[in-house]
Order: structure tokens, then sequence, then C-alpha cells
């Protein structure tokens, strides 16, 4: 499957630049002209890493950056016309994994991206928490209020896919290819089975996080706070 990048980039001339080059090197690309697009993007849980610029029409980037970091673990890169030490800094600081000062080689642009991508894979979360629930990778233990809950592989890849993107709409293609690639069992529709038996496990009277987003797919609702 194709890892998805992010583009949040308000020059049209850049942004298809960078579409060209990193379709070229097999990844697939969505763009954003804005930090509002952005966000919209990004919470449908497609990308596997973002490519931000600084300077945008509604915000400064390095803001938009510290925003992504204190709720997700996604890569993101800093491409920028910013050269300053500061600007550099800053950016590093905010949560960057990286920081690209323009004009670039898209080669060490892509080199820097697969480098970033390694740290990532190697750093996957082995305990996610979300509000109520949490799950133990290694252990294979998936609690809800503290109280263990006995769940299939196949549920605790859905569950560990809907915790590492709360609130994300995910499709059931998305959970087929991200959650249960592995598993040959797996088809269209038998996905809606899955996730009645898990809504069974882990639904309490008041306490109804996995939702149906009609014609679109599901998403685990959690409010932080």
């Amino acid at each position: 499957m194709k890892r998805g990048i992010l583009v949040i980039e308000d020059d049209d001339q850049t942004a298809r630049w960078l579409r060209i080059y990193l379709e070229r090197a097999g990844y697939g690309v969505s763009r954003a002209c804005s930090l509002g697009e952005g966000r919209t993007l990004l919470e449908r849980g497609e990308a596997d890493l973002v490519i931000l610029d600084l300077l945008l029409p509604d915000g400064d980037g390095r803001d938009f950056c510290r925003e992504v970091r204190a709720s997700s673990d996604i890569p993101v890169i800093v491409v920028t016309a910013l050269s300053s030490r500061d600007a550099r800094l800053e950016g590093l600081s905010g949560g960057a994994d990286d920081f690209i000062t323009k004009p670039f080689d898209p080669d060490e642009l892509i080199l820097r991206m697969e480098a970033v991508l390694r740290r990532s894979k190697s750093q996957v979360r082995r305990v996610i928490d979300c509000g109520p629930l949490t799950l133990d990778r290694d252990r294979g233990l998936f609690t809800l209020f503290g109280e263990p809950i006995r769940l299939s592989g196949i549920q605790r890849d859905l569950m560990a896919q809907f915790m590492e993107h709360p609130n994300a709409i995910l499709s059931r293609q998305q959970l087929m290819e991200r959650a249960l690639s592995t598993r040959t069992e797996i088809f269209d529709r038998a996905v809606d089975t899955h996730i009645q038996r898990l809504r069974k496990l882990i639904h309490r009277e008041g306490f109804e996080p996995l939702q149906t987003v009609y014609g679109q797919g599901y998403r685990l609702v959690w409010e932080e706070g």
C-alpha cells in the first residue's frame, strides 16, 4: 500500500512540483492550500507524513505543528523559505521531525522523508491510551475502565487503528488496508460484522464510542478533557 503524504502548501507551483516527485517515488499525495484544509485532511487519517510550509494564508505553520504534535505522532517535515537559524530551531522545537529550506533538492527531501518514516515505524506506540480505553500491543491486553476485555486478534487490530486516530472517520477500505491487510479472510462487509461485535463488547450505557458515519465509515469518538 502506498504511503500517504499530506502537503500543506499555498504556492501552486511548489505543490505541483512536490506532487510530481513524490508520486514518481511511489507515494500517494494529498494537498491542502491552508491550515484549515490541512486539519480537515489530517482528520481523515489517510496521511503517514506531513510536509508543511510555515507561511500560510490562515496562520503560522509553527503553531499548527505544535497543535498536531499535541494530539498525534504523525511525522512532520517543515519546508519553508525561512532560512534563519531561529526559524529552524523554532520549527524543530515545535515538534517538527525535520526542517528543509527552499529551494531544495527533491531527492534530498525524499531521502529525509524515508529516514523520518523509518524512525516513526520503529517508534510505534506499544501501549495506546484513549480515555478509558487502553491497548497493550505486546501483551495483547485491552482494558475498558480498567476492566480486561477479551478481544480477538482482528478486534485488537481494529481497535488499534481507531485508537491511533481518535475522531477520524475511517472507511471500510482504510480499515481493511491499514488494520487488516495481512488477514486474507477479511472482505468489505465483514468489517461491519466485526465492528458490531466490538460494540457489544465495549459499549456501555452512556458510553458508546464506536459510531457509524453513514456513507463514509466509522470513527471512535473521544473528547479529551
